[in-house]
């Protein structure tokens, strides 16, 4: 039975808190993969993505190259229209596959808003990153959960954006390969 972890962000950039989840659930659930899948166009967010889908997976790609059981993921670059959790499920699904959902302890709550609910539920298992106080958050109601534990860090990709606009450095906070693309394409220094 493959183990597979779902991370799916815009990445707009992508920073070393992705990358901790990342790691840290595909450590602690003994995940055979974990996906960063690169939304092209993310419903919930349609029209405040600032990076091209393209450059985002660039910084993406670059920032795991040679790392482990990570993979940057183009499946929902190559679908047309809206980006829907879903609709990747529903393709990533197969026989001999565990699909585990890796999102944030916060945005749990707002599960309910989210598409194909129901499907959803049935589908995956979620792995509920906490980077609180180190107590295992609570599970919302009618689904599968487990939690992923990993230290607080208070880092955000509107923040960065806001820093790189500024001028000031994000070195450390993206990582080197990913700071390098968007530099060479200029990202996010207009405002």
């Amino acid at each position: 039975m493959e183990r597979l972890g779902i991370l799916g962000g815009t990445f707009d950039p992508v920073h070393v808190a992705h990358l901790a989840a990342a790691s840290a659930a595909g450590h602690q659930l003994a995940l055979d993969r974990v996906l960063l899948m690169v939304a092209r166009d993310p419903w919930q967010k349609h029209g405040r993505v600032e990076a091209p889908a393209e450059a985002r997976y660039a910084m993406v790609a670059a920032a795991i190259e040679g790392v482990d059981k990570l993979e940057a993921s183009r499946l929902e670059l190559e679908r047309d229209g809206p980006t829907y959790t879903a609709d990747t499920v529903a393709e990533l699904t197969a026989p001999g596959r565990e699909l585990f959902l890796i999102i944030g302890a916060d945005v749990a709550a707002g599960l309910d808003t989210w598409d194909r609910v129901g499907e959803l539920q049935q589908r995956v298992t979620l792995a509920l990153v906490d980077r609180s106080d180190g107590r295992s958050p609570a599970s919302p109601v009618g689904w599968r959960a487990v939690s992923v534990h990993m230290p607080r860090l208070d880092i955000s990709s509107s923040d960065l954006r806001r820093r790189i606009a500024a001028g000031e450095p994000v070195d450390f906070l993206i990582p080197a390969a990913a700071v390098q693309i968007l530099r060479a394409r200029g990202l996010y220094t207009a405002r």
